[in-house]
């Protein structure tokens, strides 16, 4: 299998993940079969999209390329139909969500190294890449992003970028070494979500109610 067949495959498999994930955050929330394929299709192919663009790759792939928008597409209505069989829906979405997001950080930090875009651009890139479909599915559903909240998520994804710019940088960008960049963010992902990890927030005082006595 050549180096691009891989990064296809790969691709597509990320892609299947993340509808898979907006289908099921779509079902959860009670939408119609259109309703449930269009956040999957969102959640498949919105980081893609800003990924291709992002690096000149116009149109973008998603676009371009057929099976793309086909896998997001049957993905999504696979999870509709399928989804009395599917137990704990909130598990499935957050389980899909960190395997989407370990091959979309990696798949996207090594289209933009390819692209010569510097490493630390290439990491914000594949960053972005893998929390941009997450964050058009928990707009469309009504949910606050996951991006922007306590947990830690944008946190995982820029660890694995960083992880595969260094492993380019010293030539060691092969099949297994991204795999484990990859689960590097999908156990980051699960471990913080099982440990309750989280960003730090501000803390925020109530403001004083008290009144001043008589001046004298």
């Amino acid at each position: 299998m050549t180096t691009s067949t891989a990064l296809l495959v790969a691709d597509l498999t990320g892609v299947a993940v993340f509808a898979a994930s907006g289908a099921s955050a779509a079902v959860a929330k009670r939408l119609d079969l259109f309703g449930v394929v269009f956040v999957g299709v969102v959640a498949a192919l919105g980081g893609g999209i800003f990924r291709d663009l992002a690096i000149d790759e116009v149109p973008p792939l998603a676009f371009a390329d057929w099976r793309y928008a086909a896998t997001a597409s049957v993905t999504a209505a696979a999870v509709f139909w399928l989804h009395p069989q599917l137990a704990r829906l909130r598990t499935t979405v957050l389980v899909l969500d960190a395997a989407g997001l370990g091959l979309f950080t990696v798949i996207g930090t090594l289209k933009a190294l390819d692209a010569a875009v510097p490493p630390v651009g290439a990491c914000m890139i594949g960053m972005l890449t893998a929390i941009g479909g997450g964050l058009g599915r928990d707009l469309l559903t009504g949910e606050i992003p996951v991006v922007l909240r306590r947990e830690i998520y944008a946190l995982a994804a820029l660890a694995g970028a960083v992880t595969v710019a260094l492993l380019s940088a010293s030539g060691q960008a092969t099949a297994v070494p991204l795999t484990a960049a990859a689960l590097l963010v999908f156990g980051l992902r699960l471990i913080a979500l099982r440990r309750r990890w989280s960003a730090p927030v501000a803390t925020l005082r109530p403001p004083r109610t008290g009144t001043r006595g008589p001046l004298p």
